[in-house]
């Protein structure tokens, strides 16, 4: 009797680089050419994975065109097979592929839309945590606060964008005339997060970004303040800070104050 699974991983092998020794492995019905009926499979395969990717990337997808985006998928299958058991995970190196593979990397804001869709689906099926209440956080006491450090939501993601990539995809997303992707002077931050059942995008000013950032690798509330001071006047940075503090938690991003 043959193993199933070494005649499966055979398959697998000639899926992915053509193997002839899966041939011997499969049975002649004498109506079908063997590499007809193989070549199904095979078509398969690249069809259902272009169309997961489609999935991923709908604004991206439109930007290409069509043509181009089949190009895409095909060199991308090629690149990156797929390693996941559930292929929602299918696509996750996108960005990178897009800044890294010509032509597309003389397109700058074809791997920023890319990222910027993944978190998206990222955010849209992490895991569900109640965010903290106001009430919650009003109950620490004040001399707490300088050594505060907070959880943050798992859907929430931080990106920094140098093209209008959020305005180009919420033209495409509401079927509205194309936006021409237009530059930034600098990269602006975005942070992305789902909150009741929805997913929200908001741009950051540079030390709100900044101080996320290190809030979310474990800074201390004062350590933050400290920093705020580069951006800030002193005595003005601990009104700056409480603010950014209070639209995370108005925003649903922060899940526990640890003091």
């Amino acid at each position: 009797m043959p193993d199933l699974s070494g005649v499966q991983q055979r398959f697998v092998d000639w899926l992915l680089h053509t193997d002839p020794a899966f041939a011997g492995d499969v049975a002649d019905d004498g109506r079908i050419p063997l590499e007809t009926r193989l070549g199904i499979y095979r078509n398969a395969y690249a069809l259902r994975l272009m169309e997961a990717l489609m999935d991923a990337y709908p604004a991206l997808h439109t930007l290409l065109g069509d043509a181009r985006f089949e190009d895409l998928a095909r060199a991308y299958i090629d690149a990156h097979p797929s390693s996941y058991r559930s292929i929602r995970w299918f696509g996750d190196r996108m960005a990178a592929f897009l800044r890294d593979r010509p032509p597309y990397r003389e397109q700058p804001v074809l791997a920023e839309m890319a990222a910027f869709e993944w978190a998206l689906r990222g955010a849209f099926d992490a895991a569900d945590v109640r965010p903290l209440t106001r009430a919650a956080l009003a109950g620490i006491p004040p001399e707490a606060w300088a050594g505060l450090r907070f959880v943050f939501h798992p859907s929430l993601a931080r990106l920094d964008l140098g093209w209008n990539v959020p305005r180009l995809w919420r033209a495409i997303d509401a079927g509205e005339a194309p936006v021409p992707p237009e530059a930034a002077e600098y990269p602006v931050g975005w942070a992305i997060w789902r909150r009741d059942l929805r997913t929200w995008f908001r741009s950051l000013e540079v030390d709100e970004a900044w101080a996320l950032d290190r809030m979310r690798a474990g800074a201390a509330f004062a350590e933050v303040c400290a920093g705020l001071a580069e951006w800030i006047d002193e005595p003005y940075v601990p009104e700056r800070a409480a603010g950014f503090v209070a639209q995370w938690l108005g925003d649903g991003l922060i899940v526990t104050a640890d003091h």
